[in-house]
């Protein structure tokens, strides 16, 4: 709650220095007005600027977004480095112990949030066996090896959310594609299982992992911004956090918009992706 103007002259300011401090501001002018130019503005690229940092909006997001990239990037590979395999076999294996473990498990997982699934990795892996440091950024370029390190703990805790949603969905297409008909006629015709499974079954079944994937950046996104604030990186979650508790609304608007052209973009390029993944759809729309 409050205003600009609160975090610039505090909650005992004189009317007359609030008055003062929001014709400076262009604070005075009818909200449409000021939205219409902030609109335009943001159109050709300019966010504004911080009246509280006097760092340009666009400039604070392009410094802290190689953390959050980093951050988001290291855990889809994490994420699926954990799904494929789980999903593939316990989708070969549909109702085995493997099968019946990994859901199990991902349920679990699924229970857990985010902010609990970090601070318990921190607990056992950097108090207890202190193999990761707990908190705190090594930017890859000053240090590759550190940078990873310090970013093993953030990755792994989003990685282990987004994992369950891929496994399962993985596991369940695959599983109906093994019992398709042209499934029935590779092993018929003596193709091993490793190539059934592989070269035919796994391409159809990577459809929806793939829409999830482009769908579930809000969510992954949303993940970042506590991730980030649990392991202190600074990153363009921990921005947004800071200008909501600074009142700074012209950063957050920046923020926001950044995050939802994020989101379009990339379910844009995860459309395109289903042309080069499946040619019949090119051939279909031509």
């Amino acid at each position: 709650p409050g205003n600009l103007t609160d975090s610039l002259l505090g909650d005992n300011a004189r009317p007359q220095d609030i008055a003062l401090l929001e014709a400076q501001l262009g604070l005075d002018k009818p909200l449409p007005q000021r939205f219409g130019a902030w609109v335009w503005n943001a159109v050709q690229g300019d966010l504004g600027r911080s009246p509280l940092s006097g760092e340009a909006v666009t400039e604070a997001i392009a410094h802290r977004l190689p953390v959050s990239v980093q951050l988001m990037l290291f855990a889809q590979i994490l994420a699926l480095a954990m799904a494929l395999p789980l999903g593939i076999w316990a989708g070969y294996r549909e109702g085995g112990l493997v099968d019946r473990l990994v859901s199990s498990a991902s349920f679990g997982v699924l229970a857990v949030p985010h902010f609990v699934l970090g601070l318990l990795l921190i607990l056992v892996l950097a108090i207890w066996l202190r193999w990761f440091p707990a908190t705190g950024y090594v930017p890859f370029s000053d240090n590759p090896f550190e940078s990873i390190r310090s970013m093993t703990l953030p990755s792994l805790t989003l990685a282990l959310v987004e994992a369950p949603v891929y496994l399962r969905l993985l596991r369940s297409d695959l599983a109906t594609t093994l019992r398709e008909e042209f499934v029935t006629v590779a092993r018929a015709k003596g193709l091993p299982d490793w190539q059934i499974l592989l070269r035919h079954a796994l391409r159809p079944s990577m459809f929806s992992l793939i829409t999830v994937m482009g769908i579930n950046i809000g969510h992954l996104i949303g993940g970042a911004v506590i991730i980030e604030t649990v392991f202190a990186l600074p990153g363009v979650g921990r921005l947004l956090i800071e200008a909501i508790t600074r009142r700074d609304y012209l950063t957050l608007q920046g923020v926001v918009l950044f995050i939802g052209t994020t989101f379009v973009v990339v379910n844009l390029m995860v459309d395109a992706l289903y042309s080069v993944l499946d040619p019949r759809l090119s051939a279909r729309h031509g």
